[in-house]
């Protein structure tokens, strides 16, 4: 393995996500709830449609018809997504836009809905600026945020975890703390 600081993990990470890698993501306590959110994530980019894929069956270990949830900036919700209030727990569905579908066709479920999650730089700045700092190389304000574990395995808990599954699985790099992880 091998470590690299960086002063802006976020930008450095959403260049990893920009060049279709897909990225470990463990930043500070844990969440509680029902979801990953922005905290113990799998993030990617949300295109191409194949990425769901890649996602369920080499990284996740998961069947294939298993969706993924958009991570998108909150005042960019309503330009891709049918709604009228925030979702920063993601816990509702929405409709994806006809006309943005095929921007992030990774995370638009069989119905052309979304478990989309809302990110504003009050609820997690550091996802915020991830997911802001890949809008600005994309154009897209969205990633896909998937919980840190593989199927059948609990969220990871702390830094060894982190580095033990991101080492086991098929995942390519890894973000902890200010850090950047490689496979040699």
């Amino acid at each position: 393995m091998k470590f690299k600081f960086h002063k802006d993990i976020t930008k450095v990470s959403a260049d990893i996500v920009a060049n279709k890698k897909i990225l470990g993501w463990f930043q500070g306590a844990a969440e509680f709830g029902p979801r990953a959110l922005g905290n113990r994530s799998i993030i990617c980019q949300p295109f191409p449609v194949e990425m769901k894929d890649h996602l369920n069956k080499n990284v996740k270990f998961r069947e294939s018809f298993r969706p993924f949830a958009p991570a998108v900036l909150d005042f960019k919700a309503k330009d891709f997504f049918n709604m009228n209030q925030d979702s920063e727990h993601m816990l509702i569905a929405v409709k994806v836009k006809k006309n943005k579908k095929n921007l992030i066709p990774a995370v638009v479920h069989a119905d052309n809905s979304s478990r989309a999650q809302t990110v504003s730089k009050k609820s997690n700045i550091k996802f915020y600026n991830l997911i802001n700092n890949f809008y600005k190389i994309s154009k897209i304000p969205i990633v896909v945020n998937t919980s840190f574990n593989i199927k059948g395995q609990p969220i990871v808990n702390d830094p060894n975890d982190a580095i033990l599954c991101f080492m086991k699985y098929n995942i390519d790099y890894l973000a902890i703390g200010d850090y950047i992880v490689e496979k040699k």
